[in-house]
């Protein structure tokens, strides 16, 4: 009886945990404009698997933006705005010296691809720094959640799984009432005391 307590409880706070979870991030995300930031650090999700394994696709990964984006040295790891408007995060191979505008110009590519990546990174296209956190997987659920369906489900969801929990206390307690009018003992006949 005390395991199926300990792993009632144990699932429960499960629940409630991933539902914060999930509601927290969109709801971040929903206030900064799309991106949650947390702590000063920009929480973005990982769509490729050009950096794994140490960063894998479907995690989520925290970037320090702002500072001097021309301190970065061979090794870093980056996250720039390619031609095409998308954020790609990289590992810096070769750093050529600052130009007449006073930007430098990085050679990226990702752990995971064959060959260095063909257009070079101007300093003023990087966003953030890497700063070697990343949790797997987590990157899933917040894209999921910041999109039309996962908000339904993430207003729906929470609302069934409150009712269901309702409804099962009170089936537990009815229960539980019954239980206790049906143990109640009898008293033995004659004992009635009359003052």
């Amino acid at each position: 009886m005390l395991i199926k307590k300990i792993i009632s409880h144990t699932l429960s706070a499960v629940m409630v945990l991933i539902f914060v979870v999930l509601a927290v991030a969109v709801v971040v995300s929903r206030a900064s404009g799309g991106e949650p930031t947390l702590f000063g650090y920009e929480i973005k999700s990982v769509l490729s698997g050009s950096m794994e394994p140490g960063i894998q696709t479907g995690s989520i990964v925290a970037l320090k933006p702002g500072g001097d984006m021309t301190r970065f040295h061979k090794g870093d790891v980056i996250t720039f705005m390619s031609e095409d408007n998308i954020l790609i995060t990289h590992r810096i191979v070769d750093a050529s010296a600052k130009t007449a505008a006073g930007e430098v110009i990085y050679h990226t590519k990702g752990d995971n691809n064959d060959a260095a990546d063909m257009t070079p990174v101007s300093s003023g296209n990087i966003v953030a720094e890497y700063t070697g956190v990343t949790i797997p997987y987590v990157g899933y659920a917040m894209n999921f959640a910041a999109s039309k369906a996962g908000s339904v489900v993430l207003m729906i969801v929470p609302g069934l799984l409150l009712l269901l929990y309702a409804l099962y206390s009170s089936w537990k307690a009815l229960t539980a009432l019954e239980k206790k009018d049906t143990v109640l003992p009898q008293a033995p006949p004659g004992t009635d005391i009359q003052p």
